[in-house]
């Protein structure tokens, strides 16, 4: 299998894999478990003027937040967030907070998203 057949399979298979996802980390059984490192986040598509939510994977430090888009040939969502940023909403230990994001792919394609959450 080469690249872009894996690329095809992950872009099929994400949206099955984020609704139970998402709903680990919305649960009180496994969502402080869970949300300690995976959030659900919410936005306004920059082209369809959606509201799309999808759970990331995070990493925090004080009020901000850094997700690493893996794969992000096979991902659109971290688009939104290129050159100036967008706002958003993430959903941490079931509170809704506000935030703006800005997406950065550096040399090497990787893509990260900071997210600098607003004061609470």
């Amino acid at each position: 299998m080469n690249v872009s057949s894996y690329v095809r399979v992950a872009m099929r298979a994400a949206p099955l894999l984020n609704v139970p996802v998402a709903a680990m980390a919305n649960s009180r059984l496994f969502g402080r478990i869970v949300g300690r490192s995976v959030a659900v986040i919410t936005y306004t598509g920059r082209r369809s003027g959606r509201t799309i939510s999808t759970p990331v994977a995070y990493r925090r430090t004080g009020d901000e937040l850094e997700i690493v888009a893996n794969m992000p040939e096979a991902k659109s969502w971290w688009r939104n967030f290129t050159g100036d940023g967008a706002p958003l909403t993430v959903q941490l230990d079931g509170v809704d907070r506000a935030g703006h994001a800005v997406a950065d792919r550096d040399a090497n394609g990787r893509v990260t998203v900071r997210v600098r959450l607003a004061k609470s």
